[in-house]
């Protein structure tokens, strides 16, 4: 199910990252934090491992991934494994390392050309929102393009090779906009953008034209184009299809959304080892941009 040599190399990354992370970490825990821990069989990294091999493995619940997979036949790569009520208190606890993770070794960088896209993270039915419990004052209800929802929103900007180059999470109602107005979002991003309908605004236009990055989006029917777009950005926008193919896998094959959580750090924590797991696939969508560079002055002649 999974190839040795990517269990190596997902191992080895993720220790390499433990062994700076957990001293600067442990020091700047306060002391009531620190008498919780409790020492453990599985390291921090064993344990941040098996949760990336999980969205790698094609199984469709964790608990049947550890007892039927690690258990059986990962025991030569993990040899002190603990019970699976031991090792969800061990996942809950690695959400901040899996973050720091992620934010650091787990992203891409920008290209000079970048898609972006929302997608809503549902946590419940719609008939379940006022019996729900484990997200309230958290989740929100927020609407998309197949109806309403209750849940988070997932923003990723992606670059042309595929890769994330930022996330943010924000509860369900939040405007689509919203990321592209924070300075910390936008600091690795430059060149073009390109997005929906959905990231229209002449203020946000023009507050990311003065950080250097180009906000390119299809205009509504009842607006009137004043300048004249690219034919560049033309086929660029039609190419924005490379990030919807990316939250479909991330939804479809690494399960980013369910509704089983009984916690916000399990549902974080599914989340940033869903992302950091995506990180790890060989094969990702992406463009050809010379080719479509050729195609181009094909058009122009």
């Amino acid at each position: 199910m999974l190839c040795t040599n990517k269990i190596t190399e997902i191992f080895c990354s993720i220790d390499d990252f433990c062994k700076d992370f957990i001293p600067v970490f442990q020091q700047r825990l306060i002391g009531s934090s620190k008498k919780r821990h409790k020492s453990s069989r599985l390291s921090l990294s064993e344990v941040m491992t098996i949760q990336v091999l999980f969205h790698l493995s094609g199984c469709r619940t964790f608990k049947k991934f550890y007892l039927g997979y690690v258990h059986l036949h990962l025991k030569s790569y993990f040899p002190d494994t603990v019970s699976y009520n031991r090792m969800v208190e061990l996942c809950s606890e690695s959400m901040l390392p899996l973050l720091a993770y992620l934010k650091t070794k787990g992203l891409g960088n920008c290209s000079g050309i970048s898609f972006i896209d929302s997608t809503p993270l549902r946590v419940c039915h719609n008939r379940r929102i006022h019996n729900h419990k484990v997200f309230k004052g958290l989740a929100d209800r927020g609407q998309c393009s197949i109806g309403w929802f209750f849940g988070f929103k997932l923003h990723i900007v992606t670059n042309d090779s595929g890769e994330i180059i930022d996330l943010l999470i924000t509860p369900g109602n939040k405007d689509d906009r919203t990321p592209l107005r924070m300075k910390n979002f936008t600091d690795k991003l430059w060149g073009k953008i390109y997005g929906d309908k959905g990231y229209l605004g002449k203020e946000l236009f023009e507050q990311l034209f003065s950080q250097g990055i180009h906000l390119v989006t299809k205009l509504k029917k009842n607006m009137k184009s004043k300048l004249l777009t690219p034919m560049y950005d033309v086929i660029m926008l039609r190419k924005r299809a490379i990030v919807e193919s990316i939250i479909d896998q991330l939804k479809n094959i690494f399960q980013i959304e369910h509704s089983r959580h009984r916690s916000p750090k399990n549902f974080f924590t599914n989340i940033f080892s869903a992302l950091i797991a995506y990180n790890f696939t060989e094969k990702k969508p992406s463009l050809n941009i010379s080719l479509i560079k050729t195609n181009q002055l094909n058009l122009n002649l």
